[in-house]
């Protein structure tokens, strides 16, 4: 800091430096060795004590925007023209005044009030050689006033008080120095001490295991470890409907998990209707997992006989997991097709969806059940399945291989001779798609066609991508969408290629890829090109 002009040999004290407190019922005046006495004795004007107390002068805050853009410092809000708050510290007399000003008007004053008033208090003790001295009790009413509201400062309100009462001489030990050090060092180095840890018991253990932020890294440890912990009274079926949903949603074909959500379900069959029941069975028709569970089965026919018309779309997802198993029951089948099930939910606001899901349960029937001799879905009922790529695909194309595969085979075939997101009956939508004569030539795709008839006129080969994410996590077990799409097209009669995501990723770049998209097709007996036709 420049020495102050007037007193060569003059130098500025440290802030803790010769502060004096006054004793009670003393008057209170700036002790000799204080900053403010060496301000006092340069005789310096109101802008210049400021400039020297490292500060800008006090203006007013609708003067025109500063760093702190509309708002004035210190978290206060917007104190209008200088016919406020502001201005009346700003014009005090004396520190009785600024007390008053402050006291009588609670609501109307903000943080940066306080560094009005203490900026004042200096210009008031400035503006005279000898300052008059100044009462005890106004300088108690003052700091406790400071002291009440500095928990609402921010930190850089804070500083400058903290800086403003040392330079006009407060004493370190003093009560208002002391409080805002504590605020300063609380926002500067303290931290929240952490929240005791609730005793957690079996079901709610397994709650917290769910949402732990390490689940996708280790996520059977912890469901394991709180569903053995856990009392059989204690596993509701809202903690286990959770425990489905995760295991659904993240792919986990978990043997050990599965087989309790069996188990829970056939010991808990009267008290569970269809609506929590589809949420217990969605877990493993995905994964492609038949539990080990002898009354699984019997137990979910007797719940589809007895809720099948309570909660139609229950129903049908029910019986949609059980399709991907390959079980679905034939009494079951028969009410869903029966006309009173169909015309009742054509008035529904899931018609199209249920209608999508019989039409999947229709082509099931007719292709993997020989033995029913039930009820079908009526032709002009019937829709196509899915009619796109799945979500799952879709919402993943960046990461997928279905790109740089149509490239290899535009370049090796040629772009007449294969058709890619081709819809085949009864609605599954194929990756690639070539059509093959008797004696191996592939053959040009004339259809523009999204939808093929059926059953196709030719033999097709249907080139199907096996991407990551179509396998349950950390197994070699398609999913039970993607096991169900290709048991029933292989069923239809077409010849199935997989490309599985290890060869394609193990491939570097267009030329390697078109090699191996060649030999995978002729180990086929494929033939193409001039020697092909």
């Amino acid at each position: 800091m420049r020495r102050p002009r007037g007193e060569p040999g003059s130098r500025a004290p440290r802030p803790t430096e010769g502060a004096i407190c006054a004793g009670p019922g003393e008057s209170w005046s700036p002790s000799p060795n204080s900053m403010l006495r060496v301000l006092l004795s340069a005789q310096a004007s109101s802008a210049r004590l400021s400039g020297l107390l490292l500060l800008p002068p006090v203006q007013p805050y609708c003067l025109g925007p500063s760093k702190w853009g509309d708002r004035p410092p210190g978290g206060g809000s917007h104190v209008g023209p200088v016919q406020g708050l502001q201005r009346l510290l700003e014009q005090a007399r004396s520190p009785g005044e600024l007390l008053r000003w402050l006291g009588q008007n609670p609501t109307k004053v903000h943080a940066h009030h306080y560094l009005v008033a203490l900026r004042r208090l200096g210009q008031l003790l400035g503006s005279q050689p000898r300052p008059p001295p100044v009462e005890q009790a106004t300088l108690q009413d003052l700091s406790q006033l400071i002291i009440r509201n500095c928990p609402s400062f921010d930190i850089h309100t804070i500083h400058v008080c903290l800086h403003l009462a040392v330079l006009l001489g407060f004493p370190s030990d003093g009560p208002l120095v002391r409080a805002l050090e504590q605020e300063r060092r609380c926002r500067l180095h303290s931290k929240p001490p952490p929240s005791p840890q609730p005793v957690l018991h079996g079901g709610q253990r397994l709650e917290a295991a769910l949402s732990c932020p390490r689940f996708l890294r280790h996520p059977q440890q912890h469901l394991i470890r709180s569903l053995a912990e856990a009392r059989p009274e204690e596993l509701t079926p809202q903690v286990m409907v959770l425990l489905a949903q995760h295991l659904a949603r993240h792919r986990l074909r978990e043997p050990q998990l599965l087989e309790a959500i069996a188990h829970f379900l056939v010991v808990q069959e009267a008290q569970l209707n269809s609506k929590v029941v589809q949420k217990l069975v969605l877990p493993f028709g995905r994964l492609n997992y038949l539990p080990l569970e002898e009354q699984f089965m019997p137990c979910l026919e007797r719940i589809l006989a007895r809720e099948a018309g309570v909660a139609p779309l229950a129903t049908v997802n029910i019986l949609m997991s059980l399709c991907q198993l390959r079980c679905l029951p034939f009494r079951a089948l028969r009410f869903v097709f029966s006309p009173g099930f169909i015309n009742h939910i054509s008035g529904t606001p899931h018609a199209l969806i249920m209608r999508r899901y019989l039409s999947l349960l229709d082509t099931a029937v007719e292709l993997e059940l020989p033995g029913y001799r039930g009820p079908r879905l009526p032709q002009r009922q019937q829709v196509p399945i899915f009619p796109q790529p799945l979500i799952t695909d879709r919402a993943r194309c960046k990461y997928s291989h279905k790109d740089i595969v149509a490239e290899g085979l535009r370049q090796l075939l040629g772009e007449e001779k294969y058709r890619q997101d081709l819809t085949v009956p009864p609605g599954y939508c194929t990756d690639f798609l070539l059509c093959v004569s008797s004696s191996g030539a592939v053959l040009p795709v004339r259809t523009q066609d999204p939808f093929l008839p059926y059953p196709p006129r030719s033999s097709s080969v249907v080139l199907t991508l096996r991407e990551r994410w179509h396998f349950c996590r950390d197994g070699r077990v398609l999913l039970g969408s993607r096991a169900l799409r290709e048991r029933h097209l292989g069923l239809m009669g077409y010849q199935l290629l997989p490309l599985p995501f290890e060869e394609l990723e193990s491939q570097r770049g267009l030329p390697q890829l078109k090699s191996y998209l060649r030999q995978k097709l002729q180990a086929l007996g494929l033939r193409w090109g001039p020697e092909g036709g």
